[in-house]
């Protein structure tokens, strides 16, 4: 019987259990490549799966992690064949489908992108689905026609992982980028990554007036709620701002006056189910237009027995930049 490690959650009566775990390969789901996994990741929906604080996870037993990078060790998809190096971003990983924080996996082959020449399988976890993210979002604003021209680009849960990728990606693509964070104490940490100017969340937080004061051409929002009402209250005429995140919350209380009066663009992302070409654009631009000093400054590494502990707290805003999780 071959075995591997594996972080699992299951639920039970009593309420949902996590651990470290020997797993059986024959337990492995449906999929045409199987990859040996090297590296993977930890995000905010990574905690929010771990600790159980939202129902991320679909079924159970369920090996957790959205992320993975590694070898393919077989293949029965024509596009792929053992040897070749893979990133998976979500489509269900650690959600429906036995996910990254695990030695093996076993996926489907168009699910997977060819890992980029120039980038390592840990760096590629570094990035992660949050990094992805906000190449996503960086290139939906582009599509809107936001500019470094049309003025500055706010970021928000800016020393997150999303937050901290998103503004050293627009800093470097030429964009003047304001960081909007509830830890003050990481504004030197924030303008290293190249944000022009560092504001509290707190003058975010507050009830949204229909029209504020135009302060910004777009914005990239992980935090919904009054934060993101605020934002796009704020956002000048023609501007456009990305949605992401729900770190505050899923509601959105606001008015249509954004919208109909400025011509604001909400533009949704989602990296979960995005289309393989789209994907595939993403990972090109990460690995050209990201300043990988500043992701490697921004990274802290952990083993597959240090999730549990960690997933614990990212989930309660304790975790700074991006973890990559050594799984070898």
């Amino acid at each position: 019987m071959a075995t591997f490690k594996a972080i699992v959650i299951d639920k039970t009566p009593a309420g949902q259990t996590v651990g470290l775990v020997d797993f059986d390969e024959r337990n492995l789901m449906e999929g045409d490549v199987t990859v040996r996994v090297e590296w993977s990741t930890l995000n905010y929906k990574d905690g929010l799966a771990l600790t159980g604080k939202a129902p991320v996870v679909r079924r159970f037993p369920m090996i957790a992690g959205i992320d993975l990078a590694g070898t393919v060790e077989s293949s029965a998809c024509p596009g792929w064949k053992a040897g070749d190096k893979v990133v998976l971003n979500g489509w269900g990983l650690g959600e429906t489908h036995l996910g990254g924080y695990a030695q093996k996996a076993r996926v489907k082959g168009d699910w997977l992108v060819r890992l980029p020449a120039t980038m390592s399988a840990r760096e590629a976890m570094a990035i992660g689905t949050a990094g992805y993210t906000a190449m996503l979002a960086v290139m939906a604003l582009e599509r809107a026609g936001i500019a470094p021209a049309r003025g500055p680009i706010i970021v928000t849960g800016a020393a997150g992982g999303v937050g901290s990728v998103a503004v050293a990606l627009l800093a470097k693509l030429g964009y003047a980028v304001i960081a909007s964070t509830g830890r003050p104490a990481e504004a030197a940490y924030l303008k290293g990554l190249g944000a022009a100017e560092v504001i509290e969340r707190k003058e975010l937080t507050g009830p949204a007036r229909p029209l504020g004061k135009e302060r910004w051409a777009g914005g990239i929002d992980a935090v919904g709620s009054t934060t993101l009402a605020n934002v796009l209250s704020m956002t000048r005429y023609g501007g456009a701002v990305a949605a992401c995140g729900l770190a505050g919350g899923m509601d959105l209380p606001t008015s249509v006056a954004p919208f109909i009066l400025r011509g604001v663009s909400l533009i949704g992302i989602d990296s979960v189910m995005c289309p393989l070409a789209l994907r595939q654009e993403a990972w090109r631009r990460l690995a050209t237009d990201l300043d990988r000093t500043k992701i490697a400054a921004m990274t802290a590494e952990i083993g597959l027995a240090d999730v549990i502990e960690a997933g614990t707290r990212i989930g309660a805003g304790a975790v700074r930049g991006r973890i990559v999780v050594k799984i070898g």
